[in-house]
């Protein structure tokens, strides 16, 4: 004899086995290469000490080259966007993306 479940406990045991929310693989690997770069890196790689600029940010000839977060990469807006450009790149040329900071950084 089977038992009866109602509509409630149906819902519920289904999203509870329901996959979550699918993670873009854009964002997962610009991720994996911020938590990369902290564990090699106390301050960003990019960060010139001596005159507190931003090479990333000196490549692309802004005006203001001063780094707002005194070297913390960890959010900043301007290395979350060259991860992006950088995954962009390698997708549109084809080679395989890096595993590691280390791997981005010597094929740059």
């Amino acid at each position: 004899m089977g038992s009866k479940i109602s509509e409630e406990e149906l819902n519920k045991a289904l999203s509870a086995t329901a996959p979550k929310e699918r993670v873009d693989p854009r964002k997962r690997w610009v991720e994996k290469m911020v938590k990369s770069a902290a564990k090699y890196h106390k301050i960003c790689p990019y960060f010139d000490k001596k005159t507190g600029n931003c090479f990333i940010k000196q490549l692309k000839f802004l005006k203001s080259t001063r780094c707002d977060r005194d070297g913390n990469f960890e959010g900043c807006p301007v290395f979350i966007s060259y991860l992006e450009e950088k995954y962009e790149w390698y997708k549109e040329t084809g080679q395989p993306l890096p595993m590691d900071f280390r791997d981005l950084t010597m094929f740059a």
